[in-house]
């Protein structure tokens, strides 16, 4: 074959490759959706099966379409994409079936009244007729306070224990142990937090004891290990020339850690915290076996019950009637309402204490 030849033939092939229509995505899953309904019309299925069967068909025919046309590898690539995004529908549609429940149920219990009386019935002042409570305010105050007490205890606790592991702990045993013990308590069940807290307090104060308190050291219990975790490895992130500078100034590693790492990654520390928090704000079982159940207000973590959303949100819903359900309901609003409100107090946190990359 002459050079003629293979420049004629090299003319005669395509520049460009055959490509699917621009909105062959959208036609794709149209036709899916149009084939699984009359399947399952025909069949009489569900919604939830014709679903199903509908992103199967798009997420076969898709990549189909584009094998015949476009080639193998545009073809993999479409078959990937249509995976990840079916996956991500996976993980998308639970979670907004729950806030949209949640909303539906929760958004009518939740009033004046309930957020400013407890479950003690009251007398009318005008009827002088005695009034349910029906309100959430004594969980919601004991919620706060004993998570509270729990971030006092957990924070300090677990910042000293990340500063002593990145900064002064490399290549020691007692690191290392400390470590193992950090994974340990890691995966150790809420419940038996409650019942550490609940047999510490017995034997001080004998059998029976039940404070704020106590529930707050079993939830610092389990978000030792979340602090810890955290700012250890947003402290690692710190480059070694921050340090090295700071040493090479004249600056002792106290207050090169105090000045340079830390305020570094405040920013990741802060969010951990923030999700820490995030993380036992809604545990039932410790709060259950160490702080008990109470129809009334206490604010005072050192003496008596006190209740909690989660504990109330269980006690209402076991009562199996209308009024406990909606009050349940109402509970589990405010409780992930708390848990948005905290998630974003952490960005913005993050993002205000951050080290600006001008300086």
């Amino acid at each position: 074959m002459t050079t003629a030849d293979l420049t004629g033939e090299a003319r005669s092939l395509p520049l460009q490759r055959l490509r699917l229509p621009r909105y062959a995505a959208l036609m794709v899953a149209v036709a899916a959706v149009v084939v699984a309904t009359l399947t399952g019309l025909l069949l009489g299925w569900g919604p939830v099966p014709t679903v199903i069967v509908a992103v199967v068909l798009a997420d076969i025919a898709l990549p189909l379409w584009s094998r015949l046309v476009e080639g193998r590898r545009p073809a993999v690539d479409r078959l990937i994409t249509a995976l990840v995004w079916t996956a991500l529908a996976c993980a998308l549609t639970p979670l907004a079936w729950l806030l949209i429940t949640t909303l539906d149920s929760g958004i009518p219990a939740v009033s004046g009244h309930f957020l400013t009386h407890n479950m003690v019935q009251q007398l009318d002042p005008v009827t002088f007729k005695t009034m349910p409570g029906s309100g959430v305010v004594h969980a919601l105050l004991g919620t706060l306070l004993v998570t509270f007490g729990a971030a006092v205890i957990s924070v300090p606790v677990g910042l000293m224990t990340s500063v002593y592991l990145v900064e002064y702990g490399r290549g020691r045993w007692i690191a290392r142990v400390i470590t193992l013990l950090v994974d340990v308590m890691t995966g150790i069940p809420s419940i038996v937090a409650g019942l550490f807290a609940l047999a510490l307090f017995n034997v001080f104060f004998g059998v029976g004891t039940r404070m704020g308190i106590m529930g707050s050291i079993a939830l610092s219990l389990l978000m030792i290990p979340t602090v810890v975790r955290s700012a250890e490895e947003m402290m690692r992130l710190v480059p070694n020339d921050l340090r090295e500078a700071s040493y090479a100034l004249g600056v002792p590693k106290w207050r090169t850690i105090l000045k340079v790492v830390l305020p570094t990654s405040i920013g990741g520390i802060v969010t951990g915290v923030m999700l820490a928090i995030s993380r036992v704000i809604g545990e039932t079982a410790p709060l259950l076996v160490a702080v008990g159940s109470i129809d009334v207000t206490n604010t005072n973590l050192f003496s008596g019950r006190m209740q909690t959303l989660p504990v109330f949100i269980m006690t209402e819903y076991k009562t199996s009637t209308p009024e406990g359900y909606r009050l349940a309901w109402g509970g589990a609003l405010l409780l992930i309402v708390i848990v948005m409100v905290l998630n974003l107090a952490a960005r913005i946190i993050g993002k205000i204490f951050a080290p600006s990359a001008k300086r």
